[in-house]
């Protein structure tokens, strides 16, 4: 298993962190931001591949900003490609 930190740009949180575990994507968890939103979208995608979260989370807008910390998640899961 491989301990991933990824730096945000553009959202409240600063960071994730994410375990990768063969293909899957463990223990998903942000450094700042919405606390009870982030730790909901840990424990749904705890588990996914790098390619599911990117599918359902990418794309995802907080607001006026051009990128939210689902979408965040997404570029991170994505980098370690």
């Amino acid at each position: 298993m491989e301990e991933i930190t990824y730096k945000t740009q553009g959202t409240c949180a600063k960071s994730i962190h994410f375990t990768l575990d063969g293909d899957k994507i463990r223990n998903i968890r942000f450094e700042g931001g919405c606390n009870g939103n982030l730790k909901a979208i840990s424990k749904l995608c705890d588990g996914m591949t790098a390619t599911q979260i990117a599918e359902k989370l990418s794309g995802n807008l907080c607001g006026a900003k051009k990128t939210s910390c689902a979408d965040q998640l997404a570029k991170a899961v994505m980098s370690i490609r």
